[in-house]
């Protein structure tokens, strides 16, 4: 008893300082759990069907809203890369007209995906054999080039989240094999869809943007 109230004060010291780094330590803990939760989070996937056939979905997994300002195939071959806007596409036609619309040539009519997508929400952009095509059909792709191996076609969305200046991505790559039975023609080539949050990712996502605004005023 003597050594403790000799040494009452050190003591004293020394479990504030201990205390102080728990609290710390706590603080911290509270600060990465509120970034994850702030940090945007968006999912490319397939559903319904199998193959090309099956469509590619974007879900906003997010706390928040996002607003989808591109979504941009890039279809990457032995030859080069040849990437495309296609968040605006043109409708196929099959809707029942009537009346005068019969027997008439129809202008084409497009689709928009631009726009805010909630929290919890999702978008059914195409099959990705649509949109493999739209990319052939822009660049005028060869068909034997489509057939060749080791094709890969990449999806990635570049959005606005929440208040933040820069835009947010994400990406996800899956190998293509036309030739292939129907399982094996879309293969994703990771588990997960790559997220592009730090700051440097978000400069390359700004970059894309640059681009595709810079492809479209040509």
């Amino acid at each position: 008893m003597e050594w403790l109230n000799d040494n009452a004060q050190a003591i004293s010291a020394v479990a504030s300082i201990c205390t102080l780094f728990v609290w710390v330590f706590y603080a911290q803990l509270l600060y990465n759990g509120y970034v994850r939760q702030r940090r945007p989070r968006v999912i490319i996937n397939r559903g319904k069907g199998i193959g090309a056939d099956s469509i590619c979905l974007i879900s906003n997994m997010s706390s928040e809203a996002i607003y989808v300002q591109h979504l941009v195939a890039v279809l990457h071959t032995q030859k080069g890369s040849y990437s495309l806007d296609v968040v605006e596409y043109q409708q196929h036609g099959g809707e029942q007209q009537t009346g005068s619309q019969q027997g008439e040539q129809q202008e084409p009519s497009y689709r928009t995906h631009q726009g805010p997508l909630a929290s919890g929400d999702y978008l059914n952009i195409q099959s990705f054999g649509d949109i493999v095509n739209q990319v052939k059909d822009y660049w005028e792709i060869d068909d034997n080039l489509l057939q060749e191996q080791n094709i890969q076609l990449e999806i990635r969305v570049i959005a606005i989240y929440g208040s933040e200046d820069m835009p947010t991505g994400a990406s996800r790559t899956f190998n293509l094999d036309l030739s292939a039975p129907p399982n094996h023609q879309l293969i994703p080539a990771s588990v997960d869809t790559d997220r592009l949050n730090s700051r440097g990712q978000r400069k390359r996502v700004l970059e894309w943007a640059k681009e595709i605004e810079t492809h479209k005023a040509r």
